[in-house]
This record gives C-alpha cells, structure tokens and sequence, in this order.
C-alpha cells in the first residue's frame, strides 16, 4: 500500500475549505500512521501552469506547512487533475496494488485520481474527512463532499473507510 497526499498547497489550504480544522486534523493523523507503519507516503502538487500564481516558484504551490513531507519522500508535480497524468508517477507504482488517497479537492484531483486509479485496477481506500473542497456556484463544500463520499465513491470506485479504520489497516 502507498498513501498518496494529493493537492494539499498553501494556495488553497486554509478556512474556505468544508470541515476544514477535522481535514488537518484527519489527514495528519493518517500520514503520521503511515510513516510509524513504514508505508511510503508520496506527494503531489498540482501545476497550473507559469503566470497562473500557482505554479513553480509560487507560494500558493508549496505543499502546506501542516503536511510537510519528510525527508525522502517522492513529490511529484502533475498538471491535469489526475495523478496518473505524470508518467513516472505511473511507472513508479506500476507492481503496487491498494492506495489509500487523501487531500485536495474532493471534485477534481481527488475524484479524477480515485477513478483513475480505479481503471487501472487498484484497490482504492478513502479515509472519511480526509479530503476536502470548496463551495461553488452549484453545491456547497459539504455537499460535494458528500456526494462523491457518500454516493459516488463507496460500492463503486473505492472502500470508503473511517480514520480509525484507515489507521487500522496502515498498521
């Protein structure tokens, strides 16, 4: 198993998102678990190209401060919503088998990994407030999260699972 912690950069990590000191909360827990556990926790930040503010050398693309990875941990940069869009990612867990997916945002780069990684024929595990969005202009933050959480994800496209038991199986 590989944790993978998608999109959480300073641009967009702050108060605006749903739930959001439970989401800190959540997923440092779950990233702390998994490096006591030994289990690889990879990295990425999504590029929206150069002039857009949130790109190379930007503030708003650094990882946030509250989930640094440590040393020696991959990070790897992707600029389309999907993980599977960077190549050596691709190669580099092409003989891994379940990933367990948290960060940012639940409507895109969240939901675009877990289908893709749901194509490729991985087990996809999902901590329950581990991801995150904003409201927009059709539903509300807890809304959206809901609906992919609740609805679309589970049965589907992953496991939905609770911290605790996201904990569990990180051990």
């Amino acid at each position: 198993m590989k944790l993978l912690v998608i999109d959480i950069q300073k641009g967009i990590t702050d108060s605006r998102l749903y739930n959001f000191e439970s989401f800190i909360e959540n997923t440092t827990q779950i990233i702390k678990a998994a490096r006591d556990n030994h289990i690889e926790v990879i990295y990425f930040q999504h590029d929206d190209g150069p002039g857009t503010g949130f790109s190379i050398g930007d503030e708003d693309f650094e990882i946030a401060v509250q989930v640094t990875p440590a040393d020696r941990e991959k990070v790897f940069v992707k600029n389309i919503n999907t993980c599977f869009g960077n190549k050596e990612f691709v190669d580099y867990i092409k003989n891994e088998d379940t990933l367990m997916i948290v960060g940012l945002q639940t409507n895109f780069c969240i939901d675009a990994t877990v289908k893709s990684a749901f194509e490729r024929g991985y087990k996809v595990i999902i901590p329950q407030g581990a991801n995150s969005t904003f409201d927009n202009d059709y539903m509300t933050g807890e809304v959206t999260y809901k609906y992919y959480n609740d609805m679309m994800w589970p049965e589907r496209f992953a496991t939905c699972v609770s911290v605790n038991e996201a904990i569990k199986m990180l051990e």
